[in-house]
């Protein structure tokens, strides 16, 4: 496969310098074939109230239809009130089809009338992947984007400006800056430094800063240059910063940038025995801490995958100028394999003989997540939405069980958490850990069959594809790739949070598997929000929208869907208590499904689409507690283990709040009592033991899913793990 991928990546790689630097496929994991159709899941969930508060508006016609937004950040900003509301949006696009690509801002006002359209700068240059980020103080806007902005027409550049935003009036663009002058010299640290990496596809984010009276700009760009080691792209990141108040943007002051890497994704980029390919984005915190924040999949030379923790917090304290350190996690959620027939003997995920998999190599793992953003609450987690789907431990995944998670990253404790976002398991499921596409009715833990009319019956799962397309086999097997936009907003005051992306799946059955009871589907993107009113503890049914059940959004296929970057807290509901938001959303509106502008394009007609703008009003649910009576408390005291899945030593850590009697015990999947690794008095504070995969005869235990459970100072709780040998 190497050999084969480097020959894709290098055609790649010169494609992309007469195309404009898009993202460079290659394949995340092995996407393994599909057993078979499956059915559309029913909710047993309300999706929240909502109206529209701005129809779908036309901005512009753009003859540009790929990602018109920032790949790994969120292109529409909210402008604070005490500069007058409303929003700040850009995009890259083109005014004729075969018109030079540009870098658009537009200006809404608080009712979301379009005030200012246009491109920001006057030179007629080839610009792209554009990030805006708004100063929360005075609200001006900045904006940066990569562009061959100098001599050197082998590499691009990174420019930025700001925008004086005098008196309500945009478009008072300060001169243009090269924030990032291409090539950059690079010393990852082996010590062999090179000298030909291009850093592009900028996130602006805005932070504290040490210096009194002003605010940090912090921004990220990523190494176009494919790597330095292995085949496949490794993109490691170079992070400028430099503080700014709203003085030195009204007298048109250059920012001086100061600019700092990460070493350990330097060596990423550099090294020639493992393959690491990143997916991660920026965020800050009001403490003065940078995050870059996302996941990985690794490969040896061998092209075997590498099974590593594979979510990833890179974190940088004092204001960006500290030292850069690595918390990671696995993703690994365990699941199980079911008869492919009832009453068989094979399980239906099979490999390339056609035997199925034993339950203990089978997972749920983020994939094709590769433009997700991060943001952070107003507790200081880290949030982080994607594609978790059915995969196998050595990394190959099934296409058609993809669902939709995220992922909370705790600071104060260094502790990952999964939730579910779309779709959850049901509160009375008292089998299954997590939602399981072909057990979603009682009785738990059976597998549901329909009658094939041969007098077999056959396993029927719900199928879900969160994405905009319906055909995987869009340019060249890439669409997973280059269609992935999961976004999530920041949480607001009030703990408001949206989570936004798009699904195809009835499109598909139609298209692809060809029920005709989909027909209506057969040119219709779907758009799904989800809404949290307790910063992702609880996440709603999605709405949907698309253009058969939607009347706004007749003769729309909307496209590249991204939220604003905050939900606008507008009240409570005095009858139900229920926080009322609106939810600003930019989209593309594409008038030939699939996207022209990139190679291998989708279609040969370059008509291209409309960038469009609409909010919404939503009623977010309460947050009540959970009721299912078998959900995990809210630990206390107990801590995930490390590593987790682990071979065959893990360590458990749990919190004494006071000195007393403690029992750590594991438990099988069964319920019967593996061993017990502490049943005595234990002082105040940190207490650590190792599990060392045998049981109480000190026999090594077979591999599969574990429960440890802490009971001590009057309460109880559970936690779960993996071994895989």
């Amino acid at each position: 496969m190497k050999k084969t991928l480097l020959v894709v990546l290098t055609l790649s790689f010169v494609l992309s310098l007469a195309f404009a630097r898009e993202m460079q496929y290659a394949p995340e994991r092995k996407a393994l074939p599909s057993p078979g159709t499956g059915r559309i899941y029913q909710p047993s969930r309300t999706a929240p109230a909502y109206t529209f508060t701005k129809l779908p508006t036309s901005v512009i016609v753009n003859y540009y239809d790929y990602m018109i937004g920032s790949y790994n950040g969120i292109p529409l900003r909210v402008i604070p009130q005490s500069a007058g509301g409303g929003y700040f949006m850009n995009y890259h696009g083109r005014r004729q089809a075969t018109a030079t690509r540009r870098i658009f801002y537009t200006y809404l006002d608080e009712s979301g009338n379009v005030i200012n359209n246009n491109e920001i700068s006057s030179v007629q240059n080839h610009e792209g992947y554009s990030t805006v980020a708004v100063d929360p103080v005075s609200g001006k806007p900045m904006y940066a984007w990569h562009a061959d902005a100098d001599d050197e027409s082998a590499y691009y550049e990174v420019q930025f400006t700001s925008d004086a935003f005098i008196a309500g009036i945009a478009g008072l663009f300060n001169d243009l800056q090269i924030a990032v002058d291409n090539p950059i010299t690079i010393t990852p640290p082996n010590g062999t430094a090179t000298s030909d990496n291009e850093f592009i596809w900028p996130t602006l984010h805005i932070g504290p800063s040490p210096v009194a009276g002003k605010r940090r700009a912090y921004m990220v760009q990523r190494n176009s240059t494919t790597t330095h080691g292995t085949a496949g792209p490794s993109e490691n990141p170079y992070f400028l910063y430099a503080d700014f108040d709203e003085n030195d943007i009204e007298n048109g002051v250059p920012f001086a940038w100061n600019h700092t890497t990460i070493p350990e994704m330097d060596g990423w980029n550099h090294d020639s025995v493992i393959w690491r390919r990143p997916f991660h984005s920026l965020t800050v915190d009001n403490a003065g801490n940078v995050y870059y924040v996302g996941y990985h999949f690794a490969y040896d030379a061998n092209d075997v995958s590498v099974q590593e923790a594979d979510l990833d917090v890179f974190k940088c304290d004092n204001y960006g100028q500290g030292t850069w350190t690595r918390v990671s996690g696995f993703s690994h959620l365990p699941t199980w394999n079911p008869m492919g027939l009832q009453g068989g003997d094979n399980g239906y995920f099979v490999d390339e003989n056609s035997n199925g998999y034993p339950d203990n190599e089978l997972v749920w793992m983020i994939v094709n997540s590769s433009h997700l953003n991060a943001t952070t609450d107003v507790n200081g987690k880290l949030h982080a939405i994607g594609n978790w789907s059915m995969g196998h431990i050595e990394g190959g995944y099934w296409g058609d069980f993809q669902l939709v998670k995220e992922f909370v990253f705790d600071p104060a404790t260094e502790e990952f958490t999964i939730n579910e976002v779309y779709p959850q398991k049901d509160p009375a499921d008292d089998y299954n850990t997590v939602f399981i596409p072909w057990d979603v009715e009682a009785p738990w833990g059976v597998a549901e069959y329909y009658p094939g009319g041969d007098g077999n019956y056959y396993l029927n799962p719900v199928k879900f594809w969160p994405f905009p397309h319906w055909d995987s086999a869009a340019h060249g097997d890439a669409m997973f790739f280059h269609y992935s936009n999961h976004k999530i907003t920041e949480g607001n005051e009030e703990g408001m949070m949206a989570a936004v992306w798009q699904d195809a799946m009835r499109a598909r059955l139609f298209n692809y598997y060809g029920d005709t009871d989909y027909s209506n589907f057969a040119n219709t993107p779907e758009i799904y929000i989800s809404v949290s009113p307790n910063n992702g503890d609880l996440w709603s049914e999605p709405i949907c929208l698309n253009n058969v059940e939607t009347p706004e959004f007749a003769g729309i296929k909307p496209m590249w869907v991204y939220p604003a970057d905050k939900v606008i807290y507008v009240g409570t509901d005095p009858d139900t208590n229920k926080k009322i938001g609106k939810l600003g959303v930019m989209f593309y509106n594409d008038y030939t499904w699939g996207s022209n502008a990139i190679t291998p394009s989708y279609h040969p007609n370059p008509d291209g689409g409309e960038v469009m703008f609409m909010e919404l009003q939503i009623t977010f649910p309460l947050g009540e507690a959970t009721n299912d009576p078998n959900a995990p408390a809210v630990s206390n005291m107990l801590h995930q283990n490390y590593p987790n899945p682990f071979n065959p030593t893990t360590t458990i850590n749990f919190d004494m709040p006071v000195a007393g009697h403690a029992n750590l015990s594991i438990y099988n999947v069964k319920g019967q009592l593996v061993k017990t690794l502490v049943n005595d008095n234990q002082p105040v504070g940190r207490r650590t033991f190792t599990w060392n995969g045998t049981d109480k005869d000190n026999r090594p235990v077979s591999s599969g899913l574990y429960f440890y459970r802490l009971t001590a100072n009057g309460s109880t709780e559970t936690k779960k793990m993996m071994l895989i040998k």
